[in-house]
């Protein structure tokens, strides 16, 4: 009767060891399932968000102005009254409203409908808001829209420059549409002024 015992003891120990064993296994097949599906999770999450840095890098590039050709100086003699410049659409890309502000006194009127704002900058200053007019050159539909393909011809009026743009004289234009990068031009005026001048 004890060896039966003693062996009905051990067969049910046997048991329990098995199930023991089963639920541990269990529970690291559960906690590896939990793992799996955080690394997973965490991978697509962090792969949406690459994706989403692609299309708004794009986006940006395909919104931004390239200058095309020279930059053209209108002097009066003594200072240089306004700029020149051709733009177009880096790589073929969005459509860019340039609709030309009013124009006070150099500057664009406050109550303006544009959207694309040109700043000059030199050593001693900074004006923001200048005026400016645009038109389109060549082939187009004929609207105040740069669409890919097409090329405008902004003048850039520098009356408001305190001091005015004299000879040897360094300054930045910044041209910015509403999306994308700023278009910076940065050149010098010659040692003497001419009626019409192209930059370096």
């Amino acid at each position: 009767m004890l060896k039966r015992l003693a062996k009905m003891m051990r067969r049910d120990e046997r048991g329990i060891t098995g199930l023991e064993t089963a639920i541990i296994l269990i529970a690291f097949v559960v906690v590896a399932s939990v793992f799996a599906y955080t690394v997973l999770s965490a991978g697509i999450f962090s792969s949406q968000k690459g994706q989403e840095a692609v299309y708004t890098g794009l986006q940006t590039a395909r919104s931004t102005l390239a200058l095309k050709g020279d930059v053209v100086a209108h002097s009066s003699g003594n200072e240089v009254i306004e700029l020149v410049v051709c733009v177009t659409n880096a790589l073929n890309g969005a459509p860019i409203d340039l609709t030309p502000p009013g124009n006070n006194s150099g500057k664009a009127a406050g109550n303006s409908s544009n959207v694309v704002v040109v700043s000059y900058a030199d050593s001693n200053q900074r004006i923001d808001d200048l005026y400016w007019g645009a038109e389109q050159l060549g082939k187009g539909n004929g609207d105040h829209i740069l669409d890919p393909g097409e090329t405008f011809q902004m003048t850039i009026d520098l009356e408001a420059v305190a001091g005015g743009v004299g000879t040897y004289h360094t300054f930045d234009i910044d041209i910015k549409p509403p999306v994308g990068s700023v278009l910076t031009i940065e050149r010098t005026t010659p040692a003497s002024l001419a009626d019409w001048m192209i930059l370096n």
